[in-house]
């Protein structure tokens, strides 16, 4: 299932070429370019590795938008396992599965006063269509059944443990507020009941 596997050099806070592999798989039933990022090695160590689903967000990831925390907890992730080993999984479910160009429509519904729910439900999806059998798959193929999950969301983790894998521990992020996505985090919190310290 892994197709290729590359040796790519990445910065990890203030230090540059860090190196890390990035892998792709074929077999995929969806079809999306899912990709996986592991850094030291960690596939290939007995301790059960720090993993991360992180769901593309290029609003945040890319352009930092201040609508979300998704870029400021990529970037923690990025620099937890610089230091420590862990595998991303980068899963192309833009819009928390609804597509970049129907993100952008929930948006401009947010910007009228809906939450991110509201806005999902408004243009006729659910609150979640992400769906993570593919990063269990992709686990699986990279010999990993055993993991600490750095995750807030219990979508998560239920879904993983329903597809087969053990975790261990649950690692959470901190709670990225800044101007604009506060109530958007409390929103997840409320009704997606996603595990953030406000403190």
């Amino acid at each position: 299932m892994v197709n290729v596997r590359a040796r790519v050099p990445f910065k990890v806070g203030l230090k540059s070429n860090i190196p890390a592999d990035l892998l792709s798989f074929n077999g995929l039933e969806s079809g999306k370019e899912h990709v996986a990022v592991i850094f030291r090695d960690a596939d290939k160590q007995e301790v059960a590795p720090l993993v991360r689903m992180h769901s593309e967000c290029l609003t945040g990831d890319v352009f930092h938008s201040s609508r979300c925390d998704c870029g400021e907890q990529l970037d923690e992730t990025i620099n937890k396992m610089g230091d420590q080993g862990g595998v991303i999984l980068y899963l192309r479910q833009e819009g928390r599965g609804i597509g970049l160009y129907n993100k952008i429509d929930a948006y401009e519904l947010q910007s009228q006063g809906m939450n991110t729910y509201e806005a999902n439900n408004h243009l006729g999806f659910g609150d979640d269509l992400r769906d993570f059998t593919e990063a269990a798959l992709m686990l699986k193929a990279l010999g990993l059944s055993t993991i600490r999950l750095v995750t807030n969301n219990p979508k998560k983790i239920r879904e993983l443990e329903e597809n087969g894998i053990t975790i261990t521990e649950v690692v959470g992020t901190k709670a990225h507020v800044k101007e604009g996505n506060e109530s958007y985090l409390k929103t997840k919190a409320a009704h997606g009941k996603h595990r953030f310290n406000f403190d």
